[in-house]
């Protein structure tokens, strides 16, 4: 591979390249490469390999890395090994028991920076998050199409000029980049649950799969208790309540689009949509009216976890308050943080009964402490 263009980093951080870390800011070049978006380049510490990437001149980081082995070639076979090693994973550390929807390729946890791939129910949904993925999107695409058995088609959805390690936002418009085109919205399961998802538009890649696990274990603590599900989205948590034997759920997002979805999905899972609430409102003037009028709930869904600093309803005495972190810029003391402020703020006394993470099918690297940024709390009301 001594045709591949050397790019030199600033002394010292080939070590931590060595070590597995993927990222390089385009600070830490010593001269940037006159090359394309894509192309494979050699990063060298003082002369000496240190890895393997590809450049991309519009984003701060500069270069992602996708191998450390000198001998290693980047071209279709490696992205189908990399993708194959991931399928593998899924199927061995996964519960799928009535799950057909999962994360398949979790981009730097999976050695693949950049490249998130959700499957939905046999079809694929491909986000790439940097430009100088574009010119290997086709390998991409070929290698899904002979590792996943039975792929029925797979949807594009970049988010192409995105640096954050938040890999999961945004509603970029899915287009075919093979096969069949998807149902729109798509039935998938989940834990025996049913969910309509829009593959092409719907946020992340059309649900929030790193919440499968969360979802599940709310189905468990909901028996008997009313739950208010706030930043409801189309339903997941309180389709599960409700599942779960919830004696009521109410769900509210500013989104009525997504409150309708909600209330779809709780009637595709055989439940009486009617003996529930939901409602298109700003969660925190509904919060101040539940205060005003002293209503209290069981369990409370908090997330986005930008809430955290206003938890003026969690004040019930053995209330259960479930609430989550997607952003990897706040550790989990710093989320910790957060609710312990949000509940002094509140007079509430809350003690921490179970901290969660994200689930297997979005692995992290030790060395690339950025991919840890799902943190899930339990909290029980003194």
């Amino acid at each position: 591979m001594s045709h591949l263009v050397k790019v030199a980093v600033k002394p010292g951080l080939g070590r931590h390249l060595r070590a597995g870390h993927p990222w390089v800011f385009k600070k830490a070049l010593l001269k940037e490469p006159r090359v394309p978006a894509g192309a494979v380049v050699d990063l060298v510490d003082e002369g000496r390999f240190c890895g393997r990437g590809y450049w991309d001149p519009f984003s701060a980081i500069s270069v992602r890395v996708l191998t450390t082995d000198p001998r290693e070639v980047v071209d279709g076979d490696f992205f189908e090994r990399r993708i194959r090693a991931a399928f593998s994973s899924r199927q061995s550390l996964i519960d799928l028991t009535g799950t057909n929807a999962f994360r398949l390729v979790h981009g730097e946890g999976d050695g693949l920076p950049g490249v998130i791939v959700d499957l939905y129910d046999g079809w694929a949904v491909l986000k790439l998050y940097s430009a100088g993925l574009t010119p290997h999107r086709p390998f991409i695409v070929e290698a899904l199409s002979r590792v996943v058995p039975g792929l029925r088609g797979v949807i594009g959805r970049d988010e192409v000029g995105r640096d954050d390690a938040d890999v999961d936002e945004g509603r970029g418009n899915g287009r075919v980049l093979w096969g069949e085109e998807a149902p729109r919205p798509l039935q998938i399961l989940e834990r025996d649950a049913k969910f309509l998802v829009d593959v092409y538009a719907g946020q992340k890649t059309g649900f929030f799969l790193d919440q499968r696990e969360n979802r599940h274990l709310l189905r468990r603590l909901s028996r008997g208790l009313e739950v208010l599900n706030c930043f409801c989205f189309s339903g997941g948590f309180s389709v599960n309540a409700a599942l779960g034997g919830a004696r009521s759920v109410f769900s509210v997002d500013q989104d009525a689009d997504a409150i309708a979805l909600a209330r779809e999905n709780f009637t595709l899972n055989g439940l009486d949509a009617s003996a529930h609430d939901f409602l298109a409102a700003d969660v925190f003037e509904l919060l101040e009216s539940f205060k005003r009028e002293g209503r209290t709930f069981d369990l409370i869904v908090l997330d986005p976890p930008a809430f955290a600093k206003s938890q003026r309803a969690v004040d019930k005495p053995g209330g259960l308050l479930c609430t989550a972190s997607c952003s990897a810029r706040v550790s989990s003391e710093d989320f910790f943080d957060a609710v312990k402020e949000g509940a002094y703020n509140a007079g509430a006394s809350l003690t921490l009964v179970e901290e969660r993470y994200q689930p297997p099918d979005h692995p992290v690297r030790l060395q690339f402490r950025e991919g840890k940024y799902l943190k899930f709390f339990v909290l029980r009301g003194a």
